[in-house]
């Protein structure tokens, strides 16, 4: 059968006339502006060739050859999740394919029946659709908002029957750049009985070991969601908490069960950027980063951009354009100039607060960012 069924063309055609229309396109030789390699770590030899010394003394095999379960638990799963647990001061860890595995499996099976997700309504698709898979109730509460959270919650414990609650929130959002206090968030939590988790994709390497444990959080927080394809410049993910959630999660989370294991060259990958981290090469490579994204933000200033800008002390940087059509334009013009800045269009944010998202990282020049800035402040 060759005919495309019609309801989805319509689809497709509507997106082409919102300007919304997704494409895969081939990597282009510009100054990187866009990616979430935030250390560089991804693009240098040091660590192809320290994961390539790991890989010689741990495991002869290329591919994983099953899942974890079966037979794809190779050895390097252990010495990895043994240094997580260490590294970031958590009971276990538990690996997973991607930030998407990991919210997915975490969300679609730890809530249960009669339970309730309190969720920022700004929340990463992948925690949505883990939501979506659960029995449990869900509300969102308003961005980075600890008093609509308090208010919600008293609601329902005045008239709805529940078991457990769980509330979850990103310390870096991917969307805004920014950050909720979630120290007042973990204090909150405790104080109420209610589990709390963090994920922390793009916090990760940006801020050294992530906002957690930068604030010593560990003992409040029920789940850390870490990602490894950002600033630590691999792929994979891991859940850090106590041992028992380490356990349930081996047993129930299906995107863990039912999934081919990863490479041990991805093992490695990740074990050799963290072992980075703890040294003077890595420590560098963030406080470069730092002083990139200082900089960043006082030339906004200099140039006047500020009502341009969403406030971020991270490197996720937004500069708001309202319009696909527009943002668009002015994504092609910093591509023509040089500059790989991507555009964030309707629907994936709503419609009026489309966005060019720039991603700073540890390898942009103080020049580069001048010049970005610029153009955006010529043509904006």
């Amino acid at each position: 059968m060759s005919d495309f069924p019609e309801k989805l063309s319509r689809k497709l055609i509507r997106r082409q006339e919102e300007n919304s229309f997704r494409e895969l396109k081939p990597q282009q030789d510009l100054i990187d502006f866009s990616s979430n390699d935030y250390l560089g770590l991804s693009r240098t030899s040091l660590l192809q060739s320290a994961t390539n010394e790991i890989l010689k003394s741990n495991s002869s095999f290329n591919g994983a050859t099953g899942s974890r379960l079966l037979t794809g638990n190779h050895n390097l799963y252990s010495e990895l999740e043994s240094y997580l647990k260490s590294f970031y001061d958590f009971e276990s860890a538990l690996i997973f394919n991607s930030g998407y595995d990991a919210n997915v499996g975490f969300f679609s099976c730890v809530p249960q029946r009669n339970d309730i997700i309190f969720y920022d309504e700004l929340i990463h698709a992948s925690i949505r659709d883990g939501i979506k898979m659960s029995d449990a109730k869900a509300f969102k509460f308003k961005h980075n908002n600890v008093d609509d959270l308090r208010g919600q919650i008293d609601k329902i414990r005045e008239k709805d029957f529940y078991e457990e609650i769980y509330v979850v929130t990103e310390s870096v959002f991917s969307m805004d750049g920014d950050s909720p206090n979630i120290s007042e968030l973990a204090k909150f939590c405790n104080e109420h009985s209610l589990y709390f988790i963090v994920d922390e994709a793009h916090a990760i390497g940006v801020f050294g070991k992530g906002l957690v444990v930068e604030k010593n959080l560990q003992e409040k927080v029920f789940a850390q969601i870490i990602t490894f394809g950002k600033a630590i410049g691999s792929h994979g993910a891991a859940i850090l908490g106590s041992k028992p959630l380490k356990e349930y999660l081996i047993n129930f989370a299906r995107s863990l069960i039912y999934t081919t294991a990863l490479a041990p060259h991805s093992i490695a990958s990740i074990l050799a950027a963290h072992q980075f981290l703890e040294v003077e090469y890595g420590k560098s490579l963030i406080e470069k980063l730092r002083q990139n994204i200082h900089y960043f933000n006082q030339t906004i200033e200099a140039l006047h951009l500020r009502q341009v800008f969403l406030l971020s002390t991270s490197a996720i940087q937004i500069a708001l354009i309202s319009g696909n059509i527009a943002v668009r334009s002015l994504s092609i013009t910093l591509m023509e100039s040089g500059f790989d800045i991507r555009p964030i269009l309707a629907p994936t944010v709503p419609k009026g607060n489309e966005r060019l998202r720039i991603c700073l990282h540890a390898f942009n020049t103080k020049d580069e960012i001048e010049r970005v800035l610029l153009l955006i402040k010529e043509n904006g």
